[in-house]
C-alpha cells in the first residue's frame, strides 16, 4: 500500500465519528504489555494507557500533512514503536519516522533485498546473535562477535544487514520496546585490516542509524576482550556519538568480573565467565530464518515514492560523505599508531 491512500484513508481527525470508516483493512492495536511494564512505560516513556491511541493518532495525522508521501506503514502498533523510542514526543517521533525512512533509502547496499535468507553467511558464522535469556531489567543481549567475519567471504556491509535484521525482529516486541536492549561486541582477535574496513563514512552510517534512525533503545553497549587497536575504532565512532550514548559505552578488556557487574553470570555463555551452557546461535538464527515471510509482508509497506525526497532527513548531501572520506584519509595512520 502506498502512503498517498494510507495517508488519505486516515486524514480524519481524532476523535471524528467516522474514523473508524476510513480504516476498514488496518489491524486493531491489542496491547500486550504486562500490568508491571504499562506502569514502567508510563514512569519512563510518559506513555499513558488511556491516551494512547490518541497519540498514534496524532502522529498519523503529522505525517500525512507533513509527508504525504513518504510511503510509511501507519499501523497503529508501528507507529507506537516511534512514539515510545521518543518518550511521546510527536515532533522527536515524527523525526525519528522520516530519519528511518532516509536511512533506508540512502544506503542501497544494506538495504536492498534485505531479508534473513540474504544474510544466511552471517548468520551462520555466529557474527551476530542473541542470548537466549533476558538481563535482570528484561532486556535482550545482542552478542556482536566481529573476529567471525572473514573480509573476503563478504563485505562490511553484510555484516551491518544481519544486525539490522536483528534489531527489527527485536523491535517487534512491545517487551523491548519498552525495556531496551544491551550489546556485548567482543573484540577478540580483531586485527588492524580488519578493524580498516570499519572507516568514518561506515561508522557514521551505522551511528546515524541507531541513535537517530531506528525506534530501538540502547541501554549499554558492553566492550569484552579489546586490542589496543579498538582505541582507533573508537576514536572513529565517537565524534558522531551523542553524550549520552558515549556514556553508556563500557570497556571491560579482558576482565570478565567488570562484565559480570553489568550483566550477570546467570544469563551468559560459559565463552564469557557465565554458567548458561555454551553459546548457542541455531536458536536465533531458526527464528530469524523463520521470520522471512514477516519482513517480507512489512518491508512491502515501506514504500519509496519516485518523486518523492521528504526535507529535513538525517543522511543526506554530498558534504558528509566528503567529510567522511576527509576524515578516512587520517584514519589509517591513527589505527597504526594504536595497534
Amino acid at each position: 500500500m502506498s502512503g498517498d491512500s494510507d495517508c488519505t484513508r486516515t486524514s480524519p481527525s481524532v476523535g471524528s465519528p467516522s474514523d473508524n470508516e476510513f480504516l476498514p483493512d488496518r489491524p486493531k492495536y491489542v496491547c500486550s504489555l504486562s500490568p508491571d511494564l504499562i506502569t514502567k512505560a508510563r514512569e519512563e516513556l510518559q506513555e499513558k494507557p488511556e491516551w494512547r491511541l490518541r497519540d498514534v493518532q496524532a502522529l498519523r495525522d503529522m505525517v500525512c500533512k507533513d509527508y504525504p508521501s513518504l510511503g510509511t506503514c501507519l499501523d497503529d502498533a508501528f507507529l507506537l514503536r516511534f512514539l515510545r523510542a521518543r518518550k511521546f514526543d510527536y515532533d522527536r517521533a515524527l523525526q525519528l519516522l522520516v530519519n528511518y525512512h532516509s536511512c533506508r533509502r540512502s544506503w542501497p547496499e544494506v538495504f536492498n533485498n534485505l531479508k534473513p535468507s540474504a544474510i544466511k553467511p552471517v548468520l551462520e558464522s555466529g557474527f551476530v546473535t542473541v542470548l537466549p535469556r533476558l538481563d535482570p531489567e528484561g532486556r535482550h543481549v545482542v552478542c556482536i562477535r566481529p573476529d567471525r567475519w572473514t573480509p573476503s567471504n563478504y563485505p562490511i556491509t553484510e555484516n551491518i544487514r544481519a544486525i539490522y535484521l536483528t534489531l527489527e525482529k527485536l523491535i517487534q516486541s512491545e517487551e523491548t520496546q519498552v525495556n531496551g536492549i544491551v550489546i556485548l561486541a567482543d573484540y577478540k582477535g580483531v586485527s588492524l585490516s580488519k578493524a580498516s574496513h570499519f572507516g568514518p563514512f561506515v561508522a557514521k552510517k551505522v551511528i546515524g542509524i541507531l541513535q537517530d534512525g531506528f525506534p530501538i533503545r540502547i541501554k549499554a553497549v558492553n566492550i569484552i576482550n579489546e586490542p589496543r587497536i579498538f582505541k582507533g575504532i573508537f576514536a572513529i565512532i565517537k565524534p558522531f556519538l551523542k553524550e549520552k550514548i558515549a556514556n553508556r559505552f563500557f570497556l571491560h578488556g579482558c576482565d570478565l568480573n567488570s562484565l559480570h557487574q553489568n550483566i550477570p553470570p546467570v544469563i551468559l555463555p560459559e565463552e564469557y565467565g557465565g554458567t548458561s551452557g555454551k553459546l548457542d546461535i541455531s536458536t536465533w538464527n531458526e527464528l530469524l530464518l523463520a521470520s522471512e515471510e514477516d519482513f517480507l509482508h512489512d518491508f512491502s509497506q515501506l514504500v519509496l515514492p519516485c518523486d518523492s525526497s521528504p526535507h529535513d532527513m538525517l543522511v543526506s548531501g554530498d558534504a558528509d560523505d566528503k567529510q567522511c572520506d576527509d576524515s578516512l584519509r587520517g584514519m589509517k595512520p591513527q589505527l597504526y599508531y594504536c595497534y
